[in-house]
């Protein structure tokens, strides 16, 4: 059906009419065009429930920055103090992170021309190093935690804070072979020098070209809220280097428009609602306890109070310096004339309550791409019901160690390679000088905690089948199944069944013999004959 558009005549309308009757024809027939313009019942402005909804038309930085420090501010106040807000960023990072990314080094044998011995004894020796420096907090310029530490950290920050930054500095330390260190620097502390004022070549602390690209970051010495109030001074440092092109800066964040150079807490959609969430729980709980204490009120029609703190009639074990009266058990209390005694009923523990806060928390779940029995850690559906809320909470655990891996963990990982090689810990002809060598060698896999099971014996049983399908693979399985490596997997394996068999708990299969087959006969007609078959 199509819509009716009425375009009313207005004073105006009515007196170029009077006077250009042909200039109004075509002025009507303009107004006409614009009525009929835009086919999206959100883009009107006539209507009454979107006249108010005017949003400003602005850039990705002119929408976040200058917002960016009270969303850092309420953000975290949230984490320190709301439960659902900490739960829901410790729920993301141990999903996600766990007790840290396992490497698993993959070079490309075909391009580099190296034979699986060869590939495979390279790999263990980088993971070896690698392992030998991840582990320890030596890999921190403080000295505080390892690696894995520092990816939790990491990506803690960012979804607290926004964005984190990375320094990758070179610190000699006696009795350690790497001088590679990571050094974290919060959001808090990229600002532009001087508090100027963001252009289109500096914008929240970060430098950029004429394309956009970052080239430098003026980073603070010290944190501005720091109680100390040290002078202000910046330090900008080039995002690569001049004459080797090595990254100085790692910038972890999440772009979600076009020309965003600084990244948005994750709880920002959801800010509001928590807060407010988080004071209707306090309010709830307080007047629970006021109900519980059972307050007891004494009226009278004088509205005077005649009871005195230690009189008898009043309490038991009463004392002149009491500010209050306190019920003995089973006690009597005499009242005057005219005095009633009411008790306060607030109506509390609301039946209404949890209905209400798990709707909320359903809203929050959907904007932080948490099903709400992830969120909150309550399964009470069914088998389906469980497993799609945490296939679909999965799905976003699995995309956030992507980037993890790719914004933080393979960076370093390659900065500390081309240490080694350049040390001559590790033997990698071209790795210096070719860029293609140099990625051939740098291929990696990330790997962490698994998603976990319901029914392990079902869905081992489906894993066993998908390998002999030959859908997927024993690797494949092992890693999704516990986060393990095959080889080492298969390894330990065929270390046991070495040692159960010497031992005397295992015995070798025999394989059975194979029937003896009748001699051939010269005249087929002599066989005997077969039974017939019912």
């Amino acid at each position: 059906m199509a819509r009716k558009v009425e375009v009313p005549e207005n004073a105006l309308d009515r007196v170029i009419k009077y006077f250009a009757p042909v200039k109004a024809a075509r002025r009507f027939r303009a107004r006409a065009l614009m009525a009929v313009a835009g086919g999206y019942v959100g883009g009107s402005r006539s209507r009454r429930t979107l006249s108010t909804f005017n949003p400003a038309d602005t850039s990705a930085d002119a929408a976040l920055l200058p917002d960016l420090a009270v969303l850092r501010e309420r953000s975290r106040d949230l984490v320190r103090n709301s439960p659902l807000a900490s739960g829901a960023i410790n729920t993301v990072c141990t999903s996600t992170v766990g007790p840290g990314l396992k490497l698993k080094s993959n070079v490309d044998r075909a391009y580099l021309g190296l034979s699986d011995e060869a590939a495979e004894a390279w790999e263990r020796d980088a993971e070896f190093l690698w392992n030998m420096f991840a582990d320890s907090p030596e890999c921190d310029s403080e000295r505080k935690q390892n690696f894995h530490g520092k990816c939790d950290l990491v990506l803690r920050s960012k979804l607290e804070n926004g964005d984190v930054f990375s320094l990758l500095p070179f610190t000699e330390r006696p009795g350690w072979p790497f001088g590679l260190r990571v050094m974290l620097i919060e959001g808090d502390r990229v600002c532009n020098r001087n508090w100027s004022t963001d252009t289109d070549q500096l914008a929240g602390g970060v430098e950029l070209d004429e394309a956009g690209a970052p080239v430098a970051y003026h980073i603070l010495k010290t944190h501005p809220g720091n109680v100390t109030r040290k002078a202000r001074e910046w330090q900008v440092v080039p995002a690569f280097g001049e004459r080797t092109g090595r990254r100085n800066v790692l910038h972890h964040y999440s772009a979600l428009r076009v020309g965003q150079n600084r990244g948005v807490p994750y709880l920002a959609p959801v800010i509001e609602m928590l807060k407010m969430i988080s004071d209707y729980t306090e309010a709830e709980l307080t007047a629970a306890v006021v109900s519980g204490m059972f307050t007891v009120f004494i009226t009278n029609k004088e509205g005077e109070i005649r009871l005195a703190p230690g009189e008898p009639t009043a309490e038991i074990g009463g004392s002149a310096s009491d500010k209050d009266y306190k019920l003995g058990n089973g006690m009597m209390v005499g009242l005057a004339p005219g005095e009633d005694v009411s008790t306060a009923n607030p109506g509390r523990p609301n039946t209404a309550f949890e209905a209400f806060v798990r709707a909320v928390a359903e809203h929050v779940g959907v904007a932080l791409e948490l099903p709400y029995e992830i969120l909150i850690k309550h399964f009470t559906a069914s088998y389906s019901a469980a497993r799609a809320a945490m296939l679909e909470a999965w799905r976003f655990f699995k995309k956030s160690r992507v980037w993890l891996a790719g914004s933080f963990c393979q960076p370093v990982y390659e900065e500390f390679l081309y240490e080694c090689v350049a040390r001559g810990l590790l033997s990698a002809p071209g790795f210096l000088d070719d860029p293609f060598i140099r990625r051939a060698y740098c291929l990696t896999t990330w790997s962490g905690i698994p998603m976990g099971h319901i029914q392990p014996a079902q869905e081992a049983t489906a894993a066993r089948e998908r390998i002999d399908a030959g859908i997927t693979n024993r690797e494949q399985e092992i890693a999704d199944y516990n986060g393990g490596d095959w080889e080492d997997t298969h390894a330990q394996a065929v270390r046991e069944k070495k040692a159960r068999k010497k031992d005397g708990l295992e015995q070798a299969t025999m394989k059975p013999a194979a029937p003896a087959l009748p001699a051939p006969m010269d005249n087929p007609d002599d066989a005997p004959d077969q039974p017939e078959e019912n």
